[in-house]
């Protein structure tokens, strides 16, 4: 079963092994095995914080009461007047189980119900499996690209998407 809710402050751990786990497994291959050391032990502490702060809209899925997918949106910083979908991550666990799909469009009618009509998101060039995801749910490339160092001095190409909310 698929639950889906606000994340709260006793959800930083969870929150941090789903973007530790996913990102490792769909970045990990882009550099070197120290830097996916480090970004991995840096992601699954940084949330805590995240929630403290109280900025945008944590979201977080569970599939039979096992935290397996996370979504945090806020206003565009760069787009005014839109959302974005600034991290979007599920447990590599619960790839192919629908559980990212409902966070999807849970978090779309939050936006909505937000009064959002539009969210874009950037997500990297190279992994096609979150490239097909985003499009099964709706998402088109807006054209935009950008170039991002996560850190380590290597130049990472993102590609934009965009849909109604």
């Amino acid at each position: 079963m698929i639950a889906i809710r606000e994340a709260g402050p006793a959800d930083g751990d969870a929150l941090g092994e789903i973007h530790a786990a996913a990102w490792e497994a769909a970045y990990g291959p882009f550099f070197a095995p120290e830097f996916v050391a480090s970004a991995v032990r840096d992601r699954r502490t940084r949330w805590h914080a995240r929630i403290a702060d109280g900025t945008g809209t944590l979201l977080l899925a569970t599939l039979d009461d096992r935290p397996s997918a996370l979504s945090r949106s806020l206003p565009s910083p760069t787009r005014p007047g839109l959302a974005e979908l600034h991290s979007f991550y599920g447990h590599p666990d619960g790839w192919g189980t629908g559980v990212a799909a409902a966070l999807m469009t849970a978090t779309l009618h939050r936006l909505r119900a937000d009064g959002h009509t539009r969210v874009h998101l950037w997500t990297v060039r190279d992994t096609p499996r979150a490239r097909r995801f985003y499009a099964k749910c709706g998402f088109t490339e807006s054209g935009a690209t950008r170039v991002v160092d996560y850190g380590d001095g290597t130049p990472i190409a993102q590609v934009e998407y965009e849909r109604a909310c």
